[in-house]
């Protein structure tokens, strides 16, 4: 797929990837096999017809192929941005096994973008009413993926979001150049035009509780989310200039801190600039900083290359952009100027051990290797928590020892009757995908004890 060059886009916040012409779009997708056990449709969580749709786009039948992809996933325009296809549908691709897999994630893109361009957005026959209301507490890939299946088999939905912009890590996490957030209010807009009805600026747990939208609704899904920053708890870590990457990303991309002057949002613009981890969130947070002017960003990781739990595109563009990257590094204190502003970090090698819970290698430091980082803004993205506002307020609600939301792996029923739950605030964070397969359980496990009732 075309992208912009990298010294252009280092200095604009638009799209890298350009996107696929029609020809090029029907030239990649004439390489799938049509396999009649396609083994990439079982890699995906919410089984689109992955060889199906491909035929279409094959045929030119461009509005079909988007159908297609609906009838799955209400969200393709995102998941073919963002989802890390690469482990999970084209990691099960035949082709892949000689050969570069077919590139599902690009014509999923394609087609929904085609459709949208086109302004031949296709809506779905709908159900007769039933008479159900649905509470969906979160307005993310797991509350959207809810709301969008329930709507359509004829409940009523309230769709309930804390911020004043709907769509959750896609709106606040996901930086303009990954995911233009047009396309998640188009992606949005698509499910109010269903009839979903979508409430912002509602605390669920603090202006009503989760007991309370009980009395109302027949059935309640909690997409909440993992929003809760975590911290090193080193020395030096409250000086100025240090960030959550949660903040970080929040001012730039949901309060549009990216489009001054047009936007006056206030954030840190450091010169030399360091962030903490290696995932998705980590390398979102140094290609912002690029952006906004950054002369040198340093992605600080305690494990080796082959731990980082980011995309393998992620780290390309990363590394055409002119990232460095620091392994087997850990920070162990921040050091600030005398009015409080962070300066420099100081370090310390490591090196790996023996594999901990999550699979990987644990790094161990090496004894007397501190060394010194300069940098004026550090941006720490080594993971979220779960928020406990709603949680604290629901008794029979039964958490985790990390506070996350118990939940059925199979349908997300939670210990309390009538509640549901699924996507980070179940397992921590993970991917949009992941989160809306998660959601796809929950709405048929709701459908089916709302219509067994």
């Amino acid at each position: 797929m075309p992208e912009q060059e990298p010294r252009v886009r280092v200095k604009n916040f638009a799209e890298v990837p350009c996107g696929y012409t029609p020809a090029l779009a029907q030239l990649e997708a004439r390489r799938c096999l049509q396999c009649k056990k396609p083994k990439c449709r079982d890699g995906c969580p919410v089984e689109v017809e992955i060889p199906a749709f491909i035929a279409l786009i094959v045929e030119g039948d461009f509005a079909g192929a988007a159908r297609k992809l609906k009838e799955r996933n209400s969200l393709p325009a995102v998941c073919g941005r963002v989802c890390p296809q690469e482990d999970q549908c084209e990691k099960l691709c035949v082709i892949g096994k000689k050969d570069e897999p077919v590139a599902i994630g690009r014509l999923e893109r394609f087609a929904a973008d085609w459709e949208r361009e086109q302004g031949e957005s296709f809506t779905p026959p709908k159900a007769s009413p039933t008479g159900n209301k649905i509470a969906v507490v979160g307005a993310g890939p797991a509350g959207l993926t809810v709301a969008g299946d329930l709507i359509l088999q004829g409940h009523d939905v309230t769709m309930f979001e804390a911020l004043h912009q709907a769509g959750g890590v896609l709106v606040y996490g996901i930086p303009e150049f990954r995911l233009p957030k047009k396309i998640v209010q188009y992606e949005i807009a698509y499910l109010q035009k269903l009839g979903v009805d979508l409430r912002l600026n509602h605390v669920i747990g603090k202006i009503i509780t989760a007991d309370e939208l009980l009395q109302e609704f027949d059935a309640i899904f909690l997409g909440l989310g993992a929003g809760l920053p975590q911290f090193m708890n080193i020395p030096g870590e409250n000086l100025c200039n240090i960030y959550s990457a949660n903040e970080y990303l929040t001012r730039s991309n949901l309060m549009k801190a990216y489009l001054f002057p047009e936007y006056d949002t206030p954030i840190a613009r450091g010169r030399q600039v360091a962030v903490i981890g290696a995932g998705n969130v980590a390398m979102d947070a140094a290609r912002t900083a690029l952006r906004l002017g950054a002369e040198q960003v340093r992605i600080v990781y305690r494990r080796s290359r082959t731990e980082m739990p980011a995309r393998l595109e992620e780290i390309h563009h990363a590394e055409e952009e002119g990232l460095e990257f620091h392994f087997l590094t850990a920070p162990v204190r921040c050091i600030g100027n005398e009015d409080g502003w962070v300066t420099d970090m100081e370090c310390i090698r490591m090196e790996l051990g023996e594999p901990d819970a999550s699979g990987r290698r644990r790094p161990v430091p090496v004894p007397e290797s501190e060394f010194i980082i300069p940098c004026d803004l550090v941006v720490i993205a080594i993971g979220a928590g779960a928020n406990p506002l709603l949680t604290n307020t629901t008794p029979g609600l039964e958490l985790n020892k990390w506070g996350y939301i118990v939940a059925r792996d199979e349908n997300g029923a939670t210990s309390k009757p009538g509640v549901w739950a699924g996507g980070d605030i179940v397992t921590g964070s993970a991917t949009v995908i992941l989160a809306m397969g998660a959601g796809r359980k929950a709405a048929n496990a709701i459908h089916q004890y709302l219509t067994n009732r």
